[in-house]
Order: structure tokens, then C-alpha cells, then sequence
């Protein structure tokens, strides 16, 4: 038998052909139980459109509060918030939560995982699987004061001209450059030109995405600003 979970969207991510959606469940006090990644049974447990959509058709937004129909716990690895999810059964939006009512689920001046490992273009945003393999969180939520994305075709130098966007910031006195994959922000800067933009305060979603090549990578999977 499965269950519900009430939890407080805060990514929906670009993953392959679908999302990665997570979030922090929400007691019947609205305290921050812990984090949830509902999953498929797909060999890279991308979401579908059709598996996350709520009656109407609409898809989940960050800060909906929803319910969410699970069938069991689907831990691999550092990603131990994994839960099957319930094909069956549509998503339930029950309420919405404030940008200041994060404040209380951030992680505070701790480091994001573990540091020193950098690819070309980023900064502090790769750790080998060796170390990976020993954590059991794959999910956390910062508040940065500043964000800088950059817009630029990372492997132009190399024929190829598509574009992405990164983002800096400071946390806990340490520098990142991590790939951001929140679709929203990708619509809107890639449709802006190359260059350097900046979000004031703002939280971050960290995600430590699947193995690849041997290592894992820190993403920024959804940026929430204060409207």
C-alpha cells in the first residue's frame, strides 16, 4: 500500500526527456519533515509530464504545496530521498508557501558537500563517486545573497555552439560555479545574450545529480527570488 506525502515544491528540474522534481515534506504543523524526490520506474527515474501534472493539466510550480501519491522508498545511493512514485493517481495542489517561510528549511553555513573538485568551466561543482558514495543526501536548499548568471556556449571553442547558463555565488565563504538546470531560468536568459546577470538574494536548490564518467555534479536545479 502506498502513501501521501505533503510537500513544498522547490525544483523541477530538466533531466533528460522529463523532470526532476523535488521537495520538502511538510508536517500537519507545516514543519519541515524532510527531503522527497518522487520518482518513476524509468531506468534514469525521470518524471514525465503526464506522471506529475495536476487534474486540470497544469504542472507543479515552485512553492506549491502538494500532495503527492508514493508508492515506497526508492533510496540509491546519495540520492536516499527517492520515492516511487504513483502513476496512477493525479498531483494535488493544497496550498502555496512563502519565499520568507523557506528561511526556516535552509541549510545554514555549512559547506555543500565536499569541495576541491572542479570541471573546466566550473568551480567546486564535481566530486568523485569514491567520495560520493559515502553521503546520504543528494538535496539541499541555501539562501545566497547574490547569484551571477553567465550565458555563454561553454564548448563553442570546440564546434559547439549551444548555449547554457551557469551560476556564482558565494556560500559559507567558498566559491561555486555550478550548471543551472531550472527550466524557467534557462527560458529566460537564453533568450537574453551572452553576457553576465545578476539575481539579488535569492534560495538555491543544490542537487547532486546521477553518476556520470566517474563522478557526480553539483547542479543548481531551481532558483526561488523574492518577488
Amino acid at each position: 500500500m502506498g502513501t501521501v506525502k505533503r510537500m513544498v515544491c522547490l525544483a523541477n528540474s530538466r533531466k533528460l526527456n522529463g523532470r526532476c522534481i523535488a521537495g520538502i515534506e511538510l508536517s500537519q504543523a507545516d514543519e519541515a519533515v524532510g527531503w522527497v524526490r518522487p520518482v518513476s520506474a524509468r531506468e534514469h527515474e525521470e518524471v514525465s509530464e503526464y506522471e506529475r501534472q495536476y487534474q486540470d493539466g497544469s504542472d507543479p510550480q515552485l512553492l506549491d504545496v502538494i500532495a503527492v501519491p508514493l508508492l515506497e522508498p526508492t533510496p540509491v545511493a546519495f540520492q536516499q530521498e527517492n520515492w516511487l512514485l504513483d502513476p496512477t493517481h493525479y498531483w494535488v495542489k493544497v496550498g502555496r508557501m512563502s519565499w520568507d517561510g523557506l528561511s526556516p528549511m535552509a541549510t545554514n553555513g555549512a559547506a555543500l558537500w565536499v569541495n576541491g573538485h572542479h570541471t573546466y568551466n566550473g568551480l567546486n561543482d564535481s566530486m568523485p563517486l569514491g567520495i560520493a558514495a559515502v553521503m546520504n543526501s543528494s538535496l539541499t536548499l541555501v539562501r545566497v545573497g547574490a547569484l551571477r548568471l553567465k550565458v555563454f556556449a561553454p564548448g563553442e571553442a570546440f564546434g559547439n555552439a549551444k548555449r547554457r547558463v551557469q551560476g556564482g555565488f558565494q556560500y559559507g565563504g567558498t566559491d561555486y560555479r555550478l550548471w543551472v538546470t531550472d527550466p524557467v531560468i534557462e527560458r529566460r536568459y537564453l533568450a537574453q545574450s551572452d553576457g553576465y546577470y545578476d539575481i539579488d538574494e535569492c534560495f538555491v536548490v543544490i542537487s547532486l545529480g546521477e553518476p556520470f564518467n566517474g563522478a557526480c555534479y553539483k547542479l543548481i536545479a531551481s532558483i526561488i527570488a523574492r518577488v
